[in-house]
């Protein structure tokens, strides 16, 4: 079976893009691969966090891991920072890469022009989600455009390392499955529904009241005409509900446009979908989130199945390197 690795950093509520997008994905492939999904908290270090926010985001992506489906009996869900391995593979990988190599990162370029303090942690990353990767002998690693480069380095280290230490880690590969809902933010279509968006009326988090999503829906831009079709181009508003109410519904967009001639039945179809979408997922999660010491526990159980992969990878990784056994 196909070994699969994704991570989600716990930097803010899950949205109806990450649902949509990735984790609805996630729930499904699990079924017919060895998924391997990680909160990787490590990585949100890279800038300045509080300590106490930083617990609780993380046991909360955590619970909402479970509460959209992952099913820990069928896949591997655990924190990143709970399997030591991470980090320990992490340095090998750092000196692996070359300085001018993680200086390429587009992300770093981008995120390190923008910040008065930039971490040491946001230059060598990529090098912990090589690690993150190539500790599971992970066969594809699901990803959209603005990881692509990083999966490309992990791929680049493991064949520098197996070339120079002797065959040691299997050599990933990114995969560009079909994609999930193209969810863009509802004031301003053109660009993604983000957590950090400007305005908080764009973006449907998936803990939102149901009243609260019909609202957001309700005010949702679409343009003058009045014609229901899908084209991204032309119509982004009227064409982002329709990827959302496809996505809810389980149709394509085009499929998603059929029957309607106003934009008011569309919005109500489309608050109406993903209200119903999202309440097993809500009441899932109070159920966790009453129950933290359970989460806890399968966060254990998780940790644990990853750890048995990752400690024999890194411990050949070791032995290949030199590095002398305790």
């Amino acid at each position: 079976m196909t070994r699969v690795f994704s991570g989600m950093q716990p930097t803010g509520d899950v949205h109806l893009g990450n649902l949509l997008g990735a984790l609805q994905r996630w729930v499904h492939d699990q079924h017919t691969t060895d998924a391997i999904h990680c909160v990787v908290d490590l990585h949100a270090l890279t800038v300045p966090q509080d300590p106490a926010a930083l617990r609780d985001a993380t046991l909360r992506l955590s619970q909402m891991f479970l509460a959209v489906g992952l099913d820990p009996d069928v896949c591997t869900v655990f924190v990143q920072s709970h399997v030591a391995e991470h980090s320990g593979l992490a340095w090998l990988m750092e000196c692996t890469a070359s300085i001018g190599e993680l200086q390429r990162m587009t992300q770093f370029k981008d995120k390190g022009g923008r910040a008065s303090f930039v971490s040491g942690g946001l230059l060598t990353y990529p090098a912990l989600m090589a690690a993150d990767i190539l500790l599971y002998d992970t066969d594809e690693v699901p990803v959209g455009d603005d990881q692509r480069q990083h999966v490309e380095l992990a791929r680049d280290l493991a064949e520098r390392f197996n070339s120079r230490y002797g065959p040691t880690f299997t050599v990933p590969r990114a995969t560009f499955p079909k994609a999930g809902a193209r969810v863009m933010d509802l004031q301003d279509p053109t660009s993604k529904m983000s957590k950090s968006a400007a305005t908080a009326s764009g973006t449907i988090l998936v803990l939102d009241e149901p009243k609260v999503v019909e609202r957001k829906i309700k005010r949702a831009v679409t343009d003058t005409e009045s014609e229901v079709r899908f084209d991204v181009a032309a119509k982004p508003g009227v064409s982002n509900l329709l990827s959302i109410l496809g996505g809810a519904t389980g149709r394509t967009p085009e499929e998603a446009a059929a029957g309607y001639t106003q934009y008011g039945p569309l919005k109500a179809d489309t608050a109406a979908a993903v209200v119903a979408l999202l309440e097993p997922i809500q009441a899932r999660f109070r159920e966790l989130e009453a129950d933290p010491a359970e989460t806890q526990r399968l966060l254990a159980v998780g940790a644990a199945k990853a750890r048995g992969t990752a400690a024999a990878t890194l411990a050949r990784a070791r032995e290949h390197i030199g590095l002398l056994d305790a």
